[in-house]
Order: C-alpha cells, then sequence, then structure tokens
C-alpha cells in the first residue's frame, strides 16, 4: 500500500490527496474526499478527487447529515444502496440529493487517534455495490494513513488550537468559516448556532451553503437576530 501511495505521490512527500488518489484504484471507488472535523467548526473540506466528490461534501456540509455525518461520531459507515428505503428514512434530505449528485454508494471512515476525532475519508461510487474484504482492508489502511498525513502536516505547521488547520493543508471554503464566526460576533450566537443559521438559510432557498457563506462575508446577506432569512442587498 505504501508503495502504491509513493508511486501517487512521483518521489515527493505522500500527501492527502495521494491518499485520495489511491483509493480510486484499491478500493475500486469513483471519487474520493477527506474532510476534518475541529470543535466548535463546521467540517472542514480538505481535498476532494473531482467535482462530483466536491458536491457530495457540499452537500453534507449543507444538510448537516449523512453517512459522512454519521463516521464522525460513529464507527465507518457504509452504504452500499443510497436508493434502498433504509437510507430514505434514514437520511431523507441527503440521500436523494446525493443520488441526483452521482453517488450510488458511500463508505465512510473516520480519521481517528485514540479518543480524538479528526476527521473521515469519504468514498464515492456511482454504482451501488458494497467494498469486497480485502478493499475495505485496504481503505481501512488509507483512513489511517490519511490521519498520520494530517496529524504530520499539523506539527510541522505548529497548530495548537481547535480552531486552526495549516494553510498548506489545502483547506477549501473558507468562506463558511468566516461566516460562522461574523455571525457568532454581530448576534452574540455560538458557531454551531450560527452554523444551523446558515444551514438553515440555504436549505431554505436550494442555495450551497458555501454560496450563502460567500455572501455573509462579503455583506451582501445579513441574517435577522431572530435568525430569519435575512434581506439580500441587489
Amino acid at each position: 500500500m505504501w508503495a502504491v501511495l509513493v508511486d501517487a505521490a512521483r518521489g515527493g512527500a505522500v500527501a492527502v490527496d495521494h491518499v485520495c488518489a489511491a483509493a480510486g484504484s484499491v478500493a475500486g471507488v469513483d471519487s474520493a474526499a477527506v474532510a476534518v472535523i475541529l470543535d466548535a467548526t463546521p467540517r472542514k473540506l480538505v481535498y476532494a478527487t473531482d467535482r462530483t466528490a466536491s458536491e457530495l461534501e457540499d452537500l453534507t456540509l449543507t444538510l448537516g447529515e449523512g453517512p459522512c455525518v454519521d463516521a464522525t461520531t460513529g464507527g465507518p459507515v457504509l452504504v452500499t444502496d443510497l436508493t434502498v428505503p433504509e437510507c430514505r428514512n434514514r437520511w431523507p434530505v441527503f440521500a436523494p440529493a446525493a443520488v441526483l449528485a452521482g453517488a450510488g454508494a458511500v463508505f465512510a471512515l473516520p480519521l481517528r487517534v485514540g479518543g480524538i476525532r479528526l476527521g473521515v475519508l469519504d468514498l464515492y461510487r456511482a454504482r451501488a455495490g458494497d467494498l469486497g474484504a480485502e478493499q475495505l482492508a485496504d481503505a481501512l489502511v488509507l483512513a489511517d494513513t490519511a490521519c498520520a498525513v494530517l496529524l504530520d502536516d499539523a506539527t510541522r505547521h505548529g497548530v495548537d488550537r481547535d480552531d486552526q488547520w495549516p494553510e498548506g493543508a489545502g483547506l477549501h471554503h473558507p468562506e463558511v468559516h468566516q461566516a460562522t464566526g461574523m455571525i457568532t460576533v454581530q448576534l452574540g450566537l455560538t458557531a454551531a448556532v450560527a452554523l444551523i443559521w446558515l444551514r438553515a438559510y440555504a436549505y431554505s432557498q436550494d442555495r450551497c451553503l458555501r454560496d450563502v457563506a460567500a455572501d455573509v462575508v462579503a455583506r451582501r446577506l445579513h441574517l435577522g437576530p431572530a435568525g430569519t432569512p435575512g434581506d439580500r442587498d441587489e
């Protein structure tokens, strides 16, 4: 497995993107992504292999439900068919939206060190179907590797707070975190409640969370003091 990662890195340091790239070949999936979960902040997308993975990660962030959410608080969540009734019942909003985005199966593997929750490795397949025993074993190794790479990167960049991550980690969509912080300060809310407001507005307007956050950061959108949808400046 390490030889596969070294080959993907082409002589350079192994990074999260190399882990995601290797997942396609060893686990037989079409897309992969890694997100970190830090205290009092929304999940942060570190890397996505393609547009489909990025869109699915956006859905998870916007809706706040799905296999990739459940895996951050429990063990691996292996969903072989998103269209079955059990999935619709468990994730009534995420499941149909993910199918429309091109996902038939999702395999979410938590990134953990002891009791510390670091994030999740999300593997997506366009067609329904499970992982073979060897594929699952390899995917779990990749999850451990992604965890080690992230921790090594954090150590080298001197991360010492639970709301930080090194810029070199390739984080996507910082506007979500900026908007959450702005609402927290402006309205005296906790970060968790501010994020709920952002999600509620994005869902009610059928918009992507990061687009709504960008409007908040640019002051084109203001949320009211009661958490209701605010006025949007043209």
